[in-house]
């Protein structure tokens, strides 16, 4: 039995196109914890994720919201900082920063970013990470600088400080973003259809995270581990994850909204009480 110490989270992963915003509404209202969106800005059919994102926040009340992940080559680290604290102002606190290094290079390099490497990709988001904090930490007037291979910040100066920690979630599949998320994140957001071996890789994944957050100082358990849903969701088959993996936030990709409901009335609660009963 696997447990990381976090509360229970239930949400879903919806396509940023028009209906979206209502199905945002339909969570909150419904009593989700969370709504996240995809982020793919190289396609035309799509809504803008940022500017979706704080549409839903403005129409909706308690539900927390996430780019799942956001596309960090198009989205330069030290903005995305501002934006996303000031969103985060704005919502009274609700805003989770889901990031990705960028998985479709080609997407990137059509919209004029950088085409990176896969590795390259990586140590974009391993300098980009320590610059989005900086930006966020008002606890000193000193102003960020940062002199890297794919960031330069010089003499920014810090603020406006978001008004809660912000999560920043990291989408990672491979040992190297495995390792940078046990490092620099504060929770791993993947995808149950994209793993090798389905739910039976977990055990192997979640090893990699926890020895990297051990090798940087930090508890494996700072570490939130979350997962979207491409293929429906069954109160056993969630507890399991949770129970067996430490799986704490669930994510179901849906554009439905009586789907949305469902998982607000009847899978959350009998999940819940399924892994309360186990844990005693």
């Amino acid at each position: 039995m696997t447990d990381y110490g976090h509360d229970l989270m239930f949400g879903t992963f919806v396509t940023p196109n028009a209906g979206a915003v209502d199905l945002a509404v339909t969570a909150d209202r419904a009593g989700l914890d969370l709504v996240t969106f995809q982020d793919h800005p190289y396609q035309p059919a799509f809504l803008d994720t940022w500017t979706l994102m704080a549409y839903a926040a403005a129409r909706t009340e308690r539900i927390r919201i996430s780019g799942n992940v956001l596309n960090l080559p198009l989205r330069p680290p030290a903005v995305l900082a501002r934006a996303a604290a000031s969103l985060d102002v704005l919502s009274g606190g609700r805003i989770e920063l889901g990031l990705g290094a960028g998985a479709f290079p080609d997407g990137v390099a059509a919209m004029g970013g950088r085409k990176l490497t896969p590795a390259q990709g990586i140590a974009a988001l391993s300098e980009a990470i320590p610059i989005i904090r900086d930006l966020w930490n008002t606890g000193t007037r000193e102003r960020v600088d940062h002199r890297g291979e794919f960031y330069q910040v010089s003499g920014a100066k810090r603020g406006p400080a978001p008004a809660h920690d912000i999560g920043i979630w990291i989408g990672a599949y491979k040992p190297k973003m495995l390792a940078l998320t046990g490092r620099l994140g504060d929770g791993w957001l993947p995808s149950l259809s994209y793993l090798p071996n389905g739910a039976a890789s977990l055990t192997d994944l979640n090893a990699r995270i926890d020895e990297a957050a051990t090798d940087a100082g930090r508890e494996p358990s700072s570490v939130r581990r979350l997962l979207n849903l491409m293929d429906g969701a069954e109160p056993e088959q969630l507890a399991d994850l949770a129970l067996t993996y430490g799986i704490s936030g669930f994510i179901l990709a849906t554009d439905d909204a009586a789907t949305t409901e469902r998982l607000a009335a009847e899978i959350a609660p009998a999940v819940r009480d399924l892994v309360k009963r186990e844990r005693g």
